[in-house]
């Protein structure tokens, strides 16, 4: 089924969204805004042990990706590889690096050729060189992660991109307990993203959660302490408007609690039960994760919690420099989230063709607050944009389709049910496009090819036992 738990996960502030902006490869979804896309749910393998494995699979080892930036004769394009690695039993240290081949392209096609028009062959060479040394066309990150226990790990890592100023740092500490996951990180600076696509850079972000495992009863719960630090800043100068105001500055304490149901309409867990030795012995599904057709529903309803403790009249900063005064956060927050969820299966993915077709459509509601008030007000249109967009529901729809073998074509689509001041009625308000690539011996792993239309965003990822 589509992920429930997305619901509370991204009211917290280490959600992690798939992302090409980084070499870690992902970025933060901002706190308190629509769910984001299933399909956008960053993969938990750490990104430089993806490009390492993924290389094996591609020329020379190196991966594509699709990323915007602020000085467009570099170009979206990019490649990326291992350079060096040190792998060990409880130990990993890697090396990446990134390279923009758009300008040298550009730059040869308008220089280089008109000097060898000209017979001028060492000036030609000299540009060649004198580009491909420019800085701006590399970025490096180095990435270490040490497990002590086999129950906790460390992960540091440090990045530089040469169009951009300084460096982007992040550490993080994994504990798992017997029925608790305990998660401590740091950045400075961290990268958020929020439902509009648009990029917030926060100078300083640390964050400690404790978070339980479902119960057999369907209930989860969380908690935890979130302070950011400095003015957060537009990535890139757009139109973007004001900082959301969960990313200004301040401690935020917050507590969560969820409770998931799901029910088989037909197949599932009951057809199983029924299962042959004849059908044990048979083709292996290419994911065992979709190898059961069936059609269920399921649902979430849970709440949160929240107090902030200073920065309610903190200044910030919109995409153009300009500072403005944002409306005050206030210090305590109360709210109820909902999904519910249909999904319907066909096929069992254990054959070449027309053996799997499946269907997930889950309705968000991310603020039961401002959804109850905007129905008592009789759906009026004299709010604003941020209280529209946390009132409005969501329709998410998936979509999977098998082509041929462990190939899948899938569609993410996420549908306000409502009007913007930009657009009226129901509309599309992001879409994923994506191929996935399933490993069979790696029981449910797989390689994820996606684009993002609305970021003008794509890269290559491994996903494994995740869905």
């Amino acid at each position: 089924m589509a992920h429930l738990r997305t619901a509370m996960d991204s009211a917290f502030w280490d959600f992690d969204v798939s992302s090409s902006q980084t070499l870690v490869g992902t970025a933060k979804a901002v706190p308190g805004g629509p769910f984001p896309l299933d399909g956008a749910r960053a993969s938990r393998t750490l990104r430089i042990q993806q490009v390492s494995f993924l290389g094996n699979g591609f020329p020379l080892g190196i991966l594509p990706s699709f990323s915007p930036t602020a000085h467009k004769e570099l170009g979206s394009f990019s490649l990326q590889s291992l350079l060096l690695k040190f792998p060990a039993a409880d130990w990993w240290v890697g090396l990446v690096g990134q390279f923009r081949p758009k300008k040298v392209i550009s730059s040869i096609k308008e220089d280089i050729i008109s000097d060898l028009d000209n017979l001028e062959l060492l000036p030609a060479l000299k540009d060649v060189a004198t580009m491909v040394l420019d800085k701006t066309l590399y970025s490096y990150g180095l990435c270490s992660q040490f497990s002590p226990t086999p129950f906790s790990s460390v992960f540091a890592s440090t990045e530089e991109h040469g169009d951009r100023k300084g460096r982007r740092h992040k550490a993080m500490f994994y504990h798992r307990l017997p029925h608790h996951d305990i998660n401590l990180e740091a950045a400075w600076p961290e990268l958020f993203i929020d439902h509009k696509g648009q990029y917030w850079e926060v100078p300083e972000s640390l964050s400690l959660d404790l978070s339980s495992l479902k119960s057999e009863s369907g209930l989860r719960y969380r908690v935890g302490l979130h302070k950011n630090g400095g003015v957060p800043r537009a990535l890139y100068h757009t139109d973007g408007g004001d900082p959301p105001l969960t990313l200004m500055p301040g401690l935020c304490a917050k507590a969560a609690f969820s409770l998931e149901k799901n029910r088989y309409l037909w197949g599932g867990k009951e057809q199983k039960q029924g299962v042959t030795e004849t059908t044990d012995e048979a083709e292996p599904s290419y994911d065992v994760r979709l190898k059961d057709p069936h059609a269920a529903i399921s649902g979430i309803v849970g709440g949160t919690f929240s107090a902030w403790f200073g920065g309610s009249d903190t200044v910030g900063t919109n995409g153009d420099g300009n500072f403005a005064i944002h409306n005050k956060r206030s210090p305590l927050n109360a709210d109820l989230f909902g999904s519910l969820c249909y999904t319907y299966q066909h096929g069992s993915f254990r054959k070449d063709f027309c053996d799997l077709t499946r269907l997930d459509a889950r309705l968000d509601i991310s603020s039961g607050s401002a959804f109850a008030k905007r129905v008592f007000n009789g759906f009026k249109k004299s709010i604003d944009d941020l209280e529209r967009s946390k009132s409005t529901p969501r329709l998410n729809l998936i979509f999977q389709q098998q082509i041929a073998g462990p190939i899948v074509f899938r569609v993410d689509s996420r549908l306000m049910l409502g009007s913007t001041s930009v657009k009226h009625g129901p509309h599309v308000e992001d879409t994923i496009l994506s191929l996935n690539y399933s490993f069979k011996l790696l029981e449910s792993g797989k390689a994820v090819f996606w684009f993002s239309p609305k970021r003008k965003e794509g890269m290559v990822e491994l996903r494994l036992f995740e869905f």
